[in-house]
């Protein structure tokens, strides 16, 4: 992929994860079960480290530096993060305004899901077009994270709708997993 088709991705991945944060933080503020709130408290702090990274890439390129390692982005993010900030909340946000129409908890869970999945399916293209090793090692590891809160979420679903039991005990723990 081109140097300008990455840094344009990039700045679609930063305005997607943007409207993540701001979608978790506000779902958090409007669930009833204290344990959905913790998972969309977490899944809004792995956003804003992915926001961070992202924007430490971007940069980089932006300056001709080139692909720098995750952990050296991750590093850099919060550098990013605590000197010039990052756009928390996005003007528009589809998101929260779905949820605005559907409270519930489990509304919540399910536009989640389908934004997680919907990531994806971003990072998945922006894989299959990766050139470099490094870029390949970067988008991936976005791709995995993405993967995971896709899990995690999930299994909150089919918590929230009384599944995953066997003989009334829990199967999995969706915040152990956090852990």
């Amino acid at each position: 992929m081109e140097q300008s088709s990455i840094i344009e991705r990039l700045s679609t991945a930063l305005k997607t994860e943007a409207e993540g944060h701001a979608f978790y933080k506000h779902a958090a503020e409007v669930t009833t079960d204290e344990l959905g709130r913790d998972v969309f408290n977490h899944l809004a702090s792995e956003e804003l480290e992915h926001m961070g990274v992202i924007a430490a890439i971007a940069d980089s390129l932006k300056e001709g530096k080139g692909w720098m390692s995750y952990q050296e982005a991750v590093k850099a993010g919060l550098n990013i993060r605590n000197q010039k900030g990052l756009p928390l909340f996005p003007e528009e946000n589809e998101l929260i305004e779905r949820l605005k129409s559907g409270k519930t908890d489990s509304d919540a869970v399910k536009i989640a899901i389908e934004s997680e999945e919907k990531a994806v399916r971003f990072y998945s293209d922006m894989l299959g077009e990766a050139k470099t090793p490094q870029e390949k090692v970067f988008v991936t590891k976005l791709l995995d994270m993405e993967k995971a809160h896709l899990k995690v979420l999930r299994w909150e679903y089919e918590s929230l709708m009384q599944n995953g039991f066997w003989c009334d005990f829990m199967e999995y723990s969706v915040e152990k997993e956090m852990e």
